[in-house]
């Protein structure tokens, strides 16, 4: 069983997938294609990324993949927490430039759906965080991208303040959505 709960994009949905614990711990089917078909997700996952960050503020993103080799995420975390970020980027999409946030965590044990079209990135929200990642497509240099998390047409509300933020010199060099890539 997999409960799936859209956000306030329909496109991103909140995954929690059936849990079942007793004295000795749990077990959890975490990905089931066939439970995510019957539930109306039918995606093929070529890839799983495992990312820690050390510290509580670590800011990852905004990624994402142009086509042809864009991809869809699904992404959980087996320890600590985010605040997960999906920004809608596809031109003529009734949400163009919105963006949604979720907490995610292992406590939780929800997962996030960011579909292609998005701009995705998180921020983590406890020290020691891990997150565990499937992609539709394999990782391309080529037609990797990203967007500033702090891009004022996006006002992203992170959880954290701008001087409380880890970022890469990729991510801090990010390009506002204006001057973007984005999908037609």
């Amino acid at each position: 069983m997999v409960e799936v709960r859209p956000l306030a994009i329909p496109d991103v949905l909140e995954i929690v997938p059936a849990k079942f614990g007793d004295e000795r711990g749990f077990f959890s089917e975490t990905f089931n294609a066939q439970k995510m078909a019957e539930a109306g997700i039918d995606l093929v996952f070529v890839q799983d990324n495992h990312s820690l960050s050390a510290a509580k503020g670590v800011l990852r993103g905004l990624h994402y993949q142009l086509a042809p080799r864009a991809q869809d995420k699904l992404v959980r975390v087996v320890r600590g927490s985010i605040f997960d970020v999906a920004v809608d980027i596809r031109k003529g999409s009734p949400t163009f430039g919105r963006w949604v946030g979720l907490e995610v965590s292992a406590a939780k044990w929800n997962q996030i759906l960011v579909p292609k079209g998005f701009a995705h990135g998180f921020v983590t929200l406890e020290p020691g965080t891990e997150v565990v990642y499937k992609v539709t497509d394999l990782y391309s240099p080529e037609h990797d991208r990203n967007i500033r998390y702090d891009d004022p047409q996006l006002a992203i509300e992170w959880p954290l303040a701008a001087q409380d933020l880890q970022l890469s010199k990729k991510d801090a060099e990010a390009r506002p959505m204006a001057e973007a890539d984005l999908f037609d």
